[in-house]
């Protein structure tokens, strides 16, 4: 059998796994939901035992569809949910607490608090990020402070911490090996991404003893091998990305000003800033996209909270669509001259305004409202948020030349959908042959990890356009359209 490389795309939702052939050609796959736990308004849970066992489902499953003997999978590549996070006890391996998802508001009293005090200037300056209860750390202050006993034993060394990939990777070892990769650190408000360290003065604010946090790593390295009982064979495991940066990777986005922008439950853009970490001034982040031979590559990074969300709020919620496919058809078929606008913050809203009191609104109803229009305005406003988010990026990065945003995720298979997004941003998108390219991305690191593929230079030469949408609108219809959006959120945050 030729060697082959398992991709785990552990996400949000559910969790993935991917078999590669050594010329990335997927053989085989399976994937498995999992539950969400919402104890409090504003807060998610995950169950990091039920996560665990879908993983290992998904793994076995993938590789008896792939035909696959274990022996054969040469490499291992881990995609996580970011910010997600999980502490255990390092003597048997159980969390002490449900895993605190990204999703997660419980800690915005903390983030105010630190703010207030005016830490948020030190933590933007060392980890590039916001203090917003989106990340890691103050995720982490929460649980020591709150679960009876944690914090002592903490300081004793007796916990471990870890976002979603390093509690796999202490699962599939046997608890041998306690490691993440930069990006995940990444995430976390506790790691200096310009001096590739956990970051002690930030540990003290936060309170957090460096005994909990993991070895930092390349995305492409050694992880150490699963223990041979899991899968039928020790695998090496050489592969780790956070599932934004995993996507950069799978776009083979490896050149300075390079964009992927992912459509999902929400929608996260990337633009490659190369070795140079540039300080957003428009309310964006600065991230390692990835980190290969100890040398970090920067990226600057939006998200927004809702994208493919409000869609399902569209079938789920109002219940005006059977499917999401039905909402591209009727948006075609939308009153030109009526102009509806969804501002989806269902939760807040994200970059570039990060505002998580605001709450979403309609504008622009009349009588001849229907499903049409307030299907098009709820696919548009993915378009006119990716637009705030390229435009901070100019602003931040300077305009070279036009922008080609490279599309994944569920929301592009919409081909009216990526149409006005071509048209609200005056510039091409591409859509690849390869949608799945977060885990592809994964499956990459680890095949180059383990030798069986190129550099990422000879890698990107394998990247394939499916469909390029080019911009059709004119230019005035255009900029009345995005006016009239920035009108919206204008009222929505007054």
């Amino acid at each position: 059998m030729p060697d082959l490389i398992l991709a785990i795309d552990q996400g949000t939702t559910s969790s993935r796994a991917i078999v590669f052939d050594a010329k990335l050609k997927p053989l085989g796959s399976n994937q498995k939901e999992f539950r969400q736990f919402y104890p409090k308004s504003g807060w998610v849970e995950h169950d990091p035992e039920e996560i665990w066992s879908s993983v290992l489902t998904v793994c076995k499953a993938a590789l008896r569809k792939a035909k696959a003997k274990p022996h054969a999978v040469k490499a291992i590549g881990i995609t996580n949910q970011r910010e997600t996070v999980v502490i255990w006890d390092r003597k048997t391996g159980k969390p002490i607490h449900k895993a605190i998802v990204w999703q997660d508001r419980r800690t915005a009293g903390i983030c105010e608090q630190l703010k207030a005090e005016g830490y948020e200037r030190q933590f933007t300056e060392k980890t590039g990020l916001l203090l917003d209860p989106y990340f890691s750390g103050t995720k982490i202050k929460w649980l020591l402070d709150t679960v009876k006993g944690a914090r002592a034993k903490a300081e004793k060394g007796e916990l471990a911490f870890g976002t979603i990939d390093t509690f796999l990777i202490w699962r599939l070892t046997g608890g041998k090996v306690h490691a993440t990769d930069a990006t995940n650190a990444s995430r976390t408000l506790l790691y200096n991404i310009h001096a590739g360290e956990w970051d002690q003065a930030l540990l003290r604010i936060l309170d957090v003893p460096a005994s909990l946090l993991p070895e930092v790593k390349d995305c492409a390295a050694d992880f150490g091998s699963t223990d041979a009982r899991l899968l039928g064979s020790a695998i090496p495991i050489c592969g780790v990305a956070g599932d934004q940066q995993a996507a950069t990777v799978g776009q083979a986005c490896f050149e300075p000003g390079m964009m992927k922008s992912t459509y999902g439950t929400g929608c996260f853009a990337l633009l490659n800033t190369g070795h140079t970490a540039v300080a957003s001034q428009n309310r964006l982040l600065t991230t390692v996209a990835y980190q290969l031979d100890g040398k970090r590559t920067y990226a600057l990074e939006g998200a927004i909270f809702i994208a493919g969300a409000a869609v399902q709020w569209l079938r789920d919620g109002l219940k005006l669509v059977k499917s999401a496919s039905e909402s591209g058809a009727l948006a075609k078929s939308a009153d030109p001259n009526q102009q509806v606008y969804l501002v989806p913050a269902f939760v807040g809203l994200g970059a570039p305004y990060w505002n998580p009191q605001a709450r979403g609104a309609l504008f622009g109803l009349t009588r001849g409202t229907t499903n049409k229009e307030l299907a098009q305005a709820t696919l548009e406003a993915v378009c006119y948020q990716t637009r705030d988010l390229l435009e901070a990026m100019q602003k931040d990065w300077g305009s070279q030349g036009k922008t080609i945003l490279r599309v994944d995720g569920g929301m592009t298979a919409s081909d009216w959908t990526m149409q006005r997004l071509a048209d609200i941003l005056d510039a091409p998108v591409d859509r690849p042959q390869v949608l799945e390219t977060t885990a592809l991305g994964a499956a990459y690191l680890a095949g180059h990890q383990a030798g069986l593929l190129p550099k990422p230079s000879v890698f990107a030469k394998t990247w394939k356009r499916e469909t390029r949408f080019v911009p059709k609108m004119k230019a005035d219809v255009r900029e009345a359209k995005y006016d009239g959006w920035k009108d919206a959120v204008r009222k929505l945050l007054a």
